[in-house]
């Protein structure tokens, strides 16, 4: 995999990768400035959602899981010294539909945490990471 930022002012940036998609960067903004795009670590959090939640939906089709609705939401704590790493990650999978089995969604969570998911595979090495269900 292969990915690049390139540099417009600033602190802006515009990032792409293989998929060829491209995604605005920016730096935290004073209050009350206008803001240029993701902060990095933004995008740290939103790639272990989209991550999880991709394995989690697709193992719960393959379940039969009739699922109608499903969300995935990263809460991430960093500590206060440079490099500010993620400390603590709680990642709530919502989800709804018709006669969700609860083993079912915990099982695969389980399957995401422990062999597919490699964003929590390289998270996990610096947090603490913990999982809620919410069926809604």
């Amino acid at each position: 995999m292969d990915a690049k930022v390139s540099w417009h002012n600033g602190l802006i940036f515009t990032g792409s990768a293989d998929s060829g998609f491209q995604i605005p960067l920016g730096g935290k903004k004073e209050p009350g400035e206008t803001k240029d795009g993701f902060l990095p670590m933004e995008l740290f959090a939103i790639g272990l959602a989209g991550c999880t939640g991709m394995d989690v939906i697709s193992i719960l089709e393959k379940m039969r899981q009739d699922v109608t609705s499903f969300e995935v939401k990263v809460h991430a704590d960093r500590v206060n010294q440079h490099p500010k790493v993620f400390s603590e990650i709680i990642v709530e999978y919502i989800l709804s539909g018709h006669n969700i089995d609860i083993k079912a969604v915990e099982k695969a969570v389980q399957l995401s945490e422990e062999r597919y998911c490699p964003a929590q595979a390289m998270l996990s090495k610096t947090a603490n990471i913990r999982h809620v269900i919410t069926l809604v």
